[in-house]
């Protein structure tokens, strides 16, 4: 029998990060399908990486998503050129993605974003810090 073969790391990096912005925006699979003309279950192919996406649709799902192409790629693995420093921390740990994919962080993010007064935001960010024991 043969052997089922592993996505593509590029693969699966594009399609969390289309998972990323879709939930972001508070989309469904089955609406990012519709504006594309697509099942839901292929954008889930798409977002597991099982299925690579092409170039076309690609364009298409950033357009879809009011993004450029290039966020699919941003801390792709492998990119040795990024523009943001890694601060210590090993590709395969990019908590940021790892917290908005969560409902959690997705929900947080989105109340936070909403709170207009800087000083509240600062507090709630102390707030957070002091919650997690993390210093300043």
């Amino acid at each position: 029998m043969a052997e089922k073969k592993k996505p593509n790391p590029i693969d699966i990096h594009v399609g969390s990060r289309v998972r990323l912005r879709r939930t972001m925006l508070g989309m469904s699979q089955e609406k990012l399908g519709e504006h594309l003309g697509i099942t839901f279950q292929q954008i889930q192919k798409y977002e597991k990486g099982a299925n690579r996406v092409g170039a076309s649709r690609l364009q298409e799902i950033a357009r879809v998503l009011n993004t450029p192409v290039s966020f699919f790629f941003e801390d792709a693995p492998g990119d040795e050129n990024r523009q943001s420093g890694d601060f210590g921390e090993s590709e395969s740990s990019n908590y940021v993605v790892d917290f908005l994919s969560s409902s959690e962080g997705l929900q947080l993010n989105r109340a936070f974003v909403k709170i207009k007064d800087a000083k509240v935001r600062r507090k709630i960010v102390e707030m957070v810090k002091a919650l997690a024991d993390e210093p300043d």
